[in-house]
């Protein structure tokens, strides 16, 4: 039962009983819903923004820690990085070098990871960048860990084959010179003895009579051997050691070999002559790499003492005048 409720009329001073309408009860009673509305939306605004629940504080503890991991995860594969450049850069210039390998091209070490969409189901979260970094990370060190292990890989069938390699290299000087007095003239720019003109010489002159004993310097087969229609070489042979290694042996007076014949270190391939554009009786003798003339006294290794090594160098820097 409703309670009845009574005004004071202030002129009559009387107690006046007020009639309250349904209109007005139902009024009353939404104006107080609305305000109660209106302050629950607000407590709840507030406490959305500036509060959190206990399974949000659990949440955002989990994700300052994933952070911190990420962090850590990163400085890891910066450090990781920092190493995989040093096995690079052993690899390229120690490794590959010892086995006579060319190092592996920047290109193909820095290789990316195909697919323009590999990282987009990791885009559109709060931490993103972080995600896609350390992901991209990762993927740059497995594919260099890739291609050095593809290096190793080959390093180590060079190793295993560099008893083979060693007695192919050229590691011995072609003639008897033990005394270091047959040398007429040394790889570089000389003069030219026909022309009067300084030019490259591409390999050394050893003087010597006619009939002296040429030796191949290493390993290999016979690719040429006769008569060098292409320049002023004379009686020449050319022999190919494997390992992008050949040698030239020019002007000579008489031809032991022929070509395909499979030749070793210190084997007996001709005489000393003084054919095509030479001044008098000598030997020239190239080392190639490549098809590149390289110094030859960096191939004696196998008859030089360290001594005797830096004698050369000292008279190979001295002007001279070819034999050729």
């Amino acid at each position: 039962m409703s309670k009845v409720k009574y005004k004071f009329n202030k002129k009559l001073l009387t107690f006046d009983r007020v009639h309250t309408t349904f209109r007005k009860r139902l009024l009353y009673f939404f104006s107080h819903l609305s305000t109660g509305v209106v302050f629950a939306a607000a407590v709840l605004i507030l406490a959305y923004n500036f509060l959190d629940s206990p399974k949000e504080k659990a949440q955002k503890r989990e994700i300052d820690e994933l952070k911190l991991q990420y962090q850590i995860l990163n400085d890891q594969l910066d450090r990781a990085t920092k190493i995989m450049a040093d096995l690079q850069d052993r690899d390229d210039n120690i490794y590959r070098v010892i086995f006579e390998a060319e190092p592996i091209p920047n290109s193909i070490r820095e290789a990316g990871i195909g697919g323009i969409d590999r990282y987009e189901p990791l885009k559109g979260y709060s931490n993103s960048d972080v995600v896609i970094e350390t992901a991209k990370k990762m993927d740059r060190i497995l594919g260099k860990l890739y291609v050095q292990s593809k290096s190793f890989d080959e390093v180590f069938g060079l190793a295993k084959n560099k008893e083979k390699m060693l007695a192919c290299i050229p590691a011995i000087q072609p003639v008897n010179n033990k005394d270091l007095r047959r040398i007429g003239s040394y790889f570089g720019t000389r003069m030219d003895p026909f022309y009067k003109v300084r030019k490259f010489h591409e390999g050394m002159d050893f003087s010597a009579s006619v009939g002296t004993e040429i030796y191949a310097t290493g390993n290999g087969i016979i690719v040429d051997a006769g008569r060098d229609t292409q320049g002023g070489y004379g009686n020449e042979i050319i022999i190919d050691h494997g390992y992008n290694y050949k040698t030239v042996y020019a002007h000579l007076s008489r031809i032991f070999v022929k070509s395909g014949q499979k030749i070793l270190r210190g084997q007996i391939i001709g005489y000393v002559g003084n054919t095509g554009k030479s001044t008098s009786p000598h030997l020239h003798y190239e080392v190639r790499r490549n098809g590149v003339p390289l110094n030859p006294i960096y191939f004696f290794f196998n008859d030089l003492t360290s001594e005797q090594f830096q004698m050369m160098l000292d008279l190979s820097s001295r002007p001279s005048q070819t034999m050729d």
